[in-house]
């Protein structure tokens, strides 16, 4: 089982009501397999994973990284 310390994760917090967060599946045939939906202010913490090899953001949000910082939907 890999280390969950060693996985990459992302912050989203929302600027606005209704920022929804969808997660993709990996393999062959690519997936929703999970959403969220945020209002503003409400931060999400998500973890790249076995199962997670993408995300959706739809709506105005800060998306915090390693690799730096970006704003959706402006």
């Amino acid at each position: 089982m890999p280390d969950p310390s060693d996985s990459d994760y992302i912050v989203i917090k929302a600027k606005e009501n209704g920022v929804q967060v969808m997660g993709l599946t990996r393999g062959l045939d690519t997936r929703f397999h999970h959403t969220e939906k945020l209002d503003k202010g409400e931060v999400y913490i998500a973890q790249f994973t076995d199962h997670t090899s993408a995300m959706k953001i739809r709506g105005r949000a800060e998306i915090m990284t390693k690799h730096g910082q970006i704003e959706s939907g402006i």
